[in-house]
């Protein structure tokens, strides 16, 4: 304002000066200098660059100036000032108001603290970008480096109806040998009726390695009780016992670029989830083993609409997996993962996963990505041992939760000492599952930004078993069963995809029916029914940043049995969530 106002002074100067100069009679020179210097003045206020009461005292100044002037006329010739110059052209000479040296320093400093900002802004942007203030000295691959960390505080709290039905711990009884062992130990039940209350915790650091243009190296390190590979938590209160500490992600990934476009991502190692996903099928903290690639046609690359576009962070919706992100474009992903290593036998068990796909934005504000996928579970069903031997015992699963159908691998009529226990009719001391696996499944997404950083999302996922064979399991094991393969999910979610700032929030609601077979119970969300299949029922959840990349979680999980013996379970999970 003070530099506006000084120009403005400048001018009026200007014009005052060079009006007076001119040869006309005195009382026109007077009405030319006065309507224009007023009118000018108005001008400015009305611009905003004067306030009234400064053009008030401009115009006071004016005149004292013009009285100034008139009296200057009416002198005697020796006083009178001398006529302006003539030039070579015969022209006179035109005078300008003269700016004092105290003026154009004002105007330097004005000018100066205007651009200190921007100057400042524009200075870290640069330096951050180059990493000024590292020293050379320091090898480059340090700078390649990019660590990331993250710790989750748990209060787990889980409510069991009093009518549920008492329940097997299949996983214990297996580890154990048999149900009569297990229960020497008080591991052949699952908790179905006493209410739990849990401290939980989870902390992970991890660092990506920029090898090279297109390669990356990737690695995690995480709490883990080692046998189970759909959490990472820790349940405080073992007595003072350290916690174990596990390499959850070590993996390799290329991308291979071309002109801008990333037409291809390989992943090898232990890797995150390269599919799009719920955690219908899998949870969120299960890491693939083996080999994946995903192939995109990128299509519209060069649309403004595209090269403006954000995407959103995922951070903030644990549970919906949307894989490798790339707007306008359809993709294939590919992947082989070993599964269990058998010693003395070529029947492996193995994930191959298949899935296609399209990501498109409709307009800037509205996103939809849809993919179907293949994943076939090789030599994952029981089989069952004939009379004294063991061949077929490492069918078993290494690990499972709970809800698939089961069958004896070895009971009282072709193992001896299984002499206690019942699945059905039968003693038992080893079981499998009786399905095979071959899951089909359809994920639909639609991202809506209009409210932007608001986003409204809608997420659709269905599942089914292919892999159930009724009659191979009658020839087999004598078990008659029904086909129970089905699984979907409808969830909506509202707010901010990252929680970064007090006060940011989302929150969501979804509602999720999977039955016994539909999915592999190991895989699974660990969370809702406490984990496994065979349960239906709805999750609201609540986000809310309380620091600077710090949150609160909350969720309530309320599930039934669907075919199963009774069995309700809610919970109420309290997440304190913090990384960088």
């Amino acid at each position: 304002m003070i530099l506006r106002k000084t120009l403005a002074a400048v001018m009026v100067g200007g014009l005052i000066s060079s009006t007076v100069s001119a040869a006309e009679p005195r009382e026109e020179i007077l009405k030319v200098k006065k309507s224009t210097f007023t009118n000018l003045v108005d001008l400015l206020v009305q611009r905003g660059v004067l306030d009234k009461k400064d053009a008030q005292g401009l115009i006071t100044e004016a005149e004292a100036e013009a009285k100034a002037a008139e009296s200057a006329q009416s002198a005697p010739p020796q006083a009178q000032a001398a006529p302006a110059p003539v030039g070579k052209d015969g022209k006179k000479s035109k005078y300008v108001g003269y700016v004092p040296e105290f003026v154009k320093q004002e105007i330097r400093e004005q000018v100066r603290a205007e651009l200190k900002d921007d100057v400042l802004k524009d200075v870290k942007q640069t330096a951050k970008k180059e990493r000024w203030g590292i020293p050379d000295a320091l090898p480059d691959w340090i700078t390649r480096i990019n660590p990331y960390f993250d710790v989750r505080l748990r209060v787990a709290d889980d409510f069991y109806q009093s009518s549920n039905a008492p329940a097997y711990d299949w996983m214990a009884i297996n580890q154990d040998g048999g149900i009569s062992q297990a229960m020497a130990k008080n591991q052949a039940f699952l908790n179905t009726t006493v209410d739990r209350l849990r401290l939980r915790e989870r902390f992970r650091i991890g660092f990506d390695a920029q090898i090279n243009e297109s390669l990356k190296a990737g690695f995690r390190f995480a709490t883990s009780n080692l046998y189970n590979p759909v959490s990472n938590n820790q349940t405080l209160g073992n007595t003072g016992q350290s916690w174990q500490f596990a390499i959850d992600r070590a993996f390799l990934q290329y991308d291979y670029k071309d002109n801008g476009n990333d037409w291809v991502t390989i992943w090898g190692g232990r890797m995150p989830n390269p599919f799009m996903s719920t955690d219908v099928v899998y949870d969120p903290d299960l890491s693939f083993e083996g080999f994946a690639g995903t192939f995109r046609l990128n299509l519209g690359q060069d649309d403004p609409m595209v090269q403006g576009y954000k995407l959103p962070s995922a951070i903030g919706r644990a549970g919906v997996n949307l894989g490798p992100e790339h707007p306008n474009s359809v993709f294939a992903t590919l992947g082989v993962f070993p599964i269990q290593e058998v010693n003395f036998s070529s029947r492996d068990k193995w994930l191959f996963g298949y899935q296609m796909g399209a990501d498109w934005l409709f307009t800037d504000e509205t996103r939809f990505k849809i993919a179907g996928a293949y994943y076939d579970f090789d030599n994952i069903s029981a089989r069952r041992n004939i009379y004294d031997s063991l061949e077929y015992n490492y069918t078993a699963p290494q690990f499972m939760q709970k809800g698939n159908t089961l069958v004896a691998i070895n009971d009282a009529k072709n193992q001896p000492d299984c002499n206690t226990g019942t699945l059905g009719s039968q003693n038992v001391c080893l079981v499998g599952l009786a399905s095979g696996f071959q899951i089909v499944n359809a994920t639909a997404v639609v991202d809506y930004s209009h409210y932007a950083p608001i986003h409204v999302m809608l997420t659709g996922d269905y599942a089914k078993n292919l892999g159930f064979n009724k009659q191979k399991i009658l020839n087999q094991f004598g078990e008659n069963l029904a086909a129970h393969t089905n699984a979907y999910q409808v969830r909506l979610d509202v707010g901010r995809t990252e929680l970064k700032h007090f006060l940011d929030w989302n929150m969501f609601f979804a509602y999720r029916y999977v039955e016994a077979d539909a999915v592999l119970d190991a895989f699974t969300d660990s969370v809702f029914h406490q984990g496994g299949t065979d349960a239906k029922g709805w999750v609201l959840g609540a986000q809310m940043g309380l620091f600077t990349n710090a949150w609160m979680n909350l969720r309530w999980f309320s599930t039934d049995a669907i075919n199963g013996p009774p069995l309700s379970i809610d919970t109420l999970t309290a997440d304190f969530n913090a990384r960088f």
